[in-house]
């Protein structure tokens, strides 16, 4: 248990050393052995979390320890709907929440130029608008599980679930640099997609990957 928290810990770490996570924005959780979730603390600046800030909660949200996220409802809801689900980091990726923005009609990021993204990670949804701390958070989810891991939450942020903590923060690195490509693709003129034949070819060819970020 020791290590998951600790991977828990450098994962905050990581993303806002990226800038994916200003000051306490965002959060992250893991699923424990003992069936726990073991999630950041709010209102403490990701660089400077440490493994005695941590809250637990139970599956059924009952807090046990701690002062958990007020945003627990949608880590609650992905690890009820998806027994798979180890990891989830939510972050706020500048470039992701700007498609959605700027692009409020979008149900996805329009990556089907990108043959990367294809099969790394398949359809980037953009999940409905909720308002930050509702249950609603957790519910407007449901219909994208368990088909997609990695998602844009409208005029929000991102959010990654994995089976270990790396899938779920790679996978937000991912749609950071992603967002940020298609948006230099718009000022040159337009992202233009794939022959509809390619994108068949790469899109049977992420089935057999299978439906991990990598």
């Amino acid at each position: 248990m020791e290590r998951i928290l600790d991977d828990l810990l450098e994962a905050c770490r990581r993303l806002h050393a990226g800038g994916l996570l200003a000051a306490s924005d965002g959060n992250l959780s893991v699923r424990l052995p003992d069936g726990r979730i073991a999630m950041t603390p709010s209102g403490v600046p990701k660089a400077k979390v440490k493994v005695e800030d941590l809250a637990y909660l139970a599956l059924d949200g009952t807090i046990l320890s701690g002062r958990p996220s007020s945003e627990r409802a949608m880590h609650l809801a992905i690890y009820r709907a998806v027994p798979e689900a180890q990891a989830i980091v939510h972050a706020h990726p500048p470039t992701a929440i700007a498609w959605s923005l700027a692009r409020p009609e979008l149900k996805e990021l329009p990556s089907d130029g990108l043959p990367e993204v294809i099969l790394a990670a398949g359809r980037i949804p953009i999940v409905p608008m909720a308002l930050p701390g509702t249950e609603a958070m957790g519910t407007n989810l449901l219909p994208f599980l368990p088909g997609h891991r990695l998602m844009i939450l409208a005029r929000h942020g991102g959010l990654c679930w994995g089976e270990h903590m790396d899938e779920a923060v790679g996978g937000m690195e991912r749609l950071e640099q992603v967002a940020e490509i298609l948006w230099k693709a718009e000022t040159l003129g337009g992202a233009k997609p794939l022959a509809a034949s390619v994108l068949e070819e790469l899109r049977a060819l992420r089935a057999r990957i299978g439906p991990k970020i990598i």
